[in-house]
């Protein structure tokens, strides 16, 4: 039996911070115990970590990645291996990545195809949602067998026309069939129609430059297909859960739906709170590097998304990391926004990113980690062996300074990008140490994992729904 006791720190999860000793005993969390009790005292281990003056956190859920994933004509940059790496330099230890179905293939196919990506290769474990990209009699009945293969969630499109977008009839009956086998429906909502009549008038008008991305992807389009999404999902009896959440208009429709008592859930991103449309509209070309959608938002927008996340009308931060090289991706659309691939990096930087709004006092600590690790963790049916740190869940610790200083640059960042969204930014906050079920991955500022190590994790259902 290995054992390891990480004393000294302050323990802080969703629902408590305590000054307590950690035991952990073969991957599993064992005990925790306050500091200088008998039973603190009595323990011994085979590896014992100082957390004097540090954090000890659960590791952070990231519910959703876009390793390795194909769009517009190029493939997100991040392997499995790179972006894992990545993920456990900032202090993430699970991933939910999103395997699509083929158009005119099967559910069972696209997830063969990101099981044969991600296997061997992940230094931390992850697990699947399913884009479906097909929606009709025979992927509706296959969606039964994904969940018992521990793929729980759905994602479909308002948005992407003739790639991903699925048409009102079609979204219904997936949460039709949601509602009777306890999946949980994901929505990007866009009207992707109306953007690309937007698009096409734009172009003609010779507005060919990033900025325009966001001016043609309207905050009121992304809000109307949030309504329009809610509402499916209340005559579908289902519940529904809405990915990057970027405007106000959007929040309002979720936070007015939960205040009807209906099973709604938002996700935001970092970039969404840290980030604006003066981004998109760098000098040059430079605004390329910001394009994703939902897009960013003029600043005025990040107050509703602080608020949401305060109010709990918005229950997770993820990433949406899709990253992709400004030199050689972003720059296939020069001349051309709506040719730029939409993605941004970002699976590093989510906790050091969510620990500067607590020192900004946007959060509180529990927050935080609410936000990052547990509520995501419970979304996605991961809670509690994921997402907390108390006797039975998997040793997934990070060991947290919460006084360091650090700069975010594509310099020293660890994703296969060559680009950081927040290049130049200082934020206090750094991750010194991060165990993987009890195995270190992150020591003492370097990394000691392994390919191979992470392992896929069969999920349940949704535990708020």
């Amino acid at each position: 039996m290995s054992r390891t006791l990480i004393r000294g720190g302050l323990v802080v999860t969703a629902s408590d911070e305590l000054h307590a000793d950690v035991l952990i005993e073969d991957g599993r969390i064992a005990a925790l115990a306050a500091h200088g009790t008998t039973a603190a005292e009595s323990w011994t281990a085979d590896r014992t970590v100082d957390a004097t003056d540090r954090y000890v956190l659960p590791g952070g859920v990231d519910a959703h990645t876009h390793m390795e994933m194909p769009f517009g004509g190029t493939t997100s940059s991040d392997t499995f291996e790179t972006g894992t790496r990545a993920a456990a330099w900032g202090g993430t230890t699970t991933i939910v990545d999103f395997a699509i179905q083929p158009k005119g293939g099967s559910l069972r196919e696209g997830l063969d195809a990101w099981h044969e990506k991600a296997e061997g290769r992940c230094s931390v474990d992850y697990g699947f949602h399913m884009i479906m990209s097909d929606v009709n009699a025979s992927s509706l009945r296959q969606m039964d067998a994904l969940i018992e293969a521990g793929v729980s969630s759905f994602k479909l499109f308002t948005a992407y026309p003739g790639v991903f977008y699925s048409d009102d009839g079609q979204i219904l009956r997936a949460m039709q069939r949601a509602a009777g086998n306890g999946g949980l429906i994901m929505m990007h909502a866009e009207n992707g129609l109306a953007i690309d009549v937007l698009v096409e008038q734009a172009l003609a008008r010779g507005e060919r430059d990033p900025r325009h991305h966001g001016e043609v992807r309207h905050a009121l389009l992304e809000a109307e297909a949030t309504h329009r999404v809610v509402r499916l999902a209340q005559v579908a009896g289902a519940p529904v859960y809405v990915v990057h959440v970027s405007a106000r208009e959007a929040v309002a429709e979720l936070a007015r739906a939960r205040d009807e008592g209906l099973p709604v859930f938002g996700e935001t991103c970092p970039q969404y709170l840290f980030l604006s449309t003066d981004n998109l509209a760098e000098p040059g070309f430079e605004g390329a590097k910001y394009v994703c959608s939902t897009p960013l938002r003029p600043r005025e927008h990040q107050a509703a998304l602080w608020r949401g996340l305060r109010t709990d009308d918005l229950q997770v931060v993820s990433t949406d990391h899709c990253p992709f090289c400004f030199k050689g991706q972003k720059d296939m659309g020069v001349g051309d926004f709506s040719k730029i691939p939409n993605g941004m990096p970002g699976v590093e930087h989510r906790m050091d990113l969510l620990h500067q709004a607590v020192v900004d006092g946007h959060l509180t600590r529990r927050r935080w980690i609410d936000i990052a690790c547990a509520a995501p963790a419970r979304m996605f049916g991961l809670y509690p062996r994921k997402g907390t740190l108390a006797p039975g869940a998997d040793a997934d610790v990070v060991i947290y300074d919460p006084h360091a200083e650090q700069v975010i640059s594509a310099e020293t960042h660890h994703m296969n990008v060559d680009y950081s969204a927040y290049e130049g930014k200082r934020i206090t906050g750094r991750v010194e140490t991060v165990l993987s079920r009890g195995v270190p991955v992150i020591e003492s500022g370097a990394y000691v994992g392994r390919a191979g190590h992470g392992v896929y994790l069969p999920r349940g259902l949704c535990q708020y729904a």
